[in-house]
């Protein structure tokens, strides 16, 4: 699988590009916004697009999918269920953005802790990682060794939990519990910002690494 990263959006969100390298067929996770970046990367890389994949319900990361949907019909899987709240308020997240009008929709099909999706050959699996949105989702692909972790951890940091229903306990229970089981050699792509290891993220990371012990304000996303 290959992938290309796509920041999007005026928080420059990671919209990634997925792609069967046998097929020739995508899949686009988070597409926020910034519809023609987007769509102008795939039209480079040559590929057809067969599925929307969507972490969790925030503006940055869902708020172009259901005019992405509409314009080419492909279907939308995630995020699990408990993020319907955030979806429904795509409307007002937008005017409060001052972006211009966005539509709230209904997933294809909510995901679920050990789902698995599908776009041309490959394989991803799913993980409910709940605290930084109640219905969060990561996608990993275990022959590429890569997650896509949307807002759940950054390199050096981890997701903010002051929004309506986040929970930093229950978002550090899922970083330990359903993230760095998967492997210290496991790269990922967070939904802002570069890209780390689980390996480098255990022992640095401030937050949630080894040797954290909960002193000293930091940044969340």
């Amino acid at each position: 699988m290959k992938f290309a990263i796509i920041p999007v959006t005026p928080f420059q969100q990671n919209c990634s590009l997925l792609v069967c390298e046998e097929t020739h067929r995508a899949a686009v996770v988070d597409p926020g916004g910034d519809l023609e970046r987007i769509l102008g990367v795939v039209e480079r890389a040559k590929v057809e697009l067969e599925k929307i994949f969507l972490t969790h319900g925030h503006i940055d990361h869902c708020g172009a999918t259901a005019e992405l949907r509409r314009m080419t019909g492909l279907p939308v899987e995630g995020p699990q269920r408990e993020d319907a709240f955030w979806i429904d308020q795509l409307p007002m997240q937008g005017q409060r953005f001052g972006l211009p009008a966005l539509e709230a929709f209904t997933p294809d099909r909510w995901l679920e802790q050990g789902d698995t999706v599908q776009f041309g050959k490959v394989t991803l699996e799913v993980r409910h990682c709940p605290g930084h949105t109640p219905g969060h989702v990561i996608f990993f692909s275990p022959a590429d060794r890569l997650a896509l972790v949307g807002d759940v951890l950054f390199a050096g940091s981890i997701g903010r939990t002051d929004f309506p229903r986040g929970d930093l306990e229950t978002l550090l229970r899922s970083i330990r519990e359903n993230l760095f089981p998967l492997g210290d050699d496991v790269s990922f792509i967070p939904g802002h910002g570069p890209m780390s290891t689980f390996g480098e993220e255990r022992a640095s990371n401030p937050f949630v690494g080894d040797a954290a012990t909960g002193g000293g304000r930091r940044r969340y996303l």
